[in-house]
């Protein structure tokens, strides 16, 4: 079992929903990132999703967008997002630690050393945004292969001749995306989200984990009520590219936390 497995087994006989939190790795620089990231545990995250900055992320908003490019211009980059997961597993070798991004670093650096990297580095699972599921033998089964759970995301337009080819290789939890757009959006509806998620888990087994669109507490706590647990990235990243003091942003953090796990 990966940590992520281990986290959701652990989670589900404690009766409570999973928050996972995403961050830019490296936004606004190195160390103010990696000071963030040691910080989510202890404010009540389960899964670190930690991303992999990219000049042309077509998924992510203004927010997530903003991230990236300042951490571009710091001077991040793949051997920096490797060595930020291996300081954080220096103090930490529980929490998981999931790499989101776009498919054009990994390929650039080569998929072999890409995971080879990847698994020395602590890292658990990956979603990769832009490579479906015909594209499995690219990246999803060398993943899988190397003990790395390949997350997919599901969305409202995953209808029922599609679904099962996403779940097909699909590892660790299913991203369900909770609206139609980008990161940041619109918040979503229980309405609209619980049946979809419903839908979902009667073709797996595995978790299915509700983002886009969640800023708040109270959102965060209904999305976790209809999933198996909520994402929350923008707003977290939202008060990084603001400049809040770590603490600040923690603290925040702390507060969406204790919302997901009432769920």
């Amino acid at each position: 079992m990966t940590r992520i497995d281990q986290t959701f087994a652990r989670l589900r006989a404690e009766g409570r929903k999973a928050f996972v939190t995403y961050i830019m790795g490296g936004d606004p620089t190195f160390e103010t990132s990696l000071e963030v990231m040691k910080g989510l545990p202890g404010a009540g995250v389960d899964v670190i999703e930690l991303g992999m900055c990219f000049t042309d992320p077509m998924a992510d908003g203004p927010t997530i967008q903003a991230a990236g490019q300042r951490a571009l211009d710091h001077g991040m980059n793949t051997d920096r997002v490797f060595e930020m997961a291996r300081a954080f597993r220096a103090t930490d070798d529980s929490t998981p630690i999931v790499l989101m991004g776009y498919y054009n670093p990994v390929y650039a650096r080569g998929v072999d050393r890409f995971l080879a990297e990847a698994k020395e580095a602590g890292i658990d699972g990956l979603i990769i945004v832009d490579l479906p599921p015909e594209e499995d033998s690219e990246l999803c089964l060398p993943a899988q292969a190397a003990g790395l759970n390949f997350i997919r995301l599901a969305t409202p337009t995953t209808d029922a001749a599609r679904l099962p080819r996403v779940l097909q290789n699909t590892s660790g939890f299913v991203y369900y995306v909770s609206i139609n757009g980008i990161t940041g959006s619109a918040a979503p509806s229980a309405d609209s989200v619980g049946p979809e998620v419903a839908r979902i888990k009667e073709a797996t087994d595995l978790p299915v984990v509700v983002g886009f669109g969640i800023s708040t507490p109270e959102g965060a706590e209904v999305m976790a009520r209809v999933g198996d647990g909520c994402v929350v990235g923008s707003a977290i990243v939202k008060l990084i590219g603001e400049g809040r003091p770590v603490a600040e942003v923690l603290s925040r953090v702390a507060a969406l936390a204790e919302g997901a796990h009432r769920g």
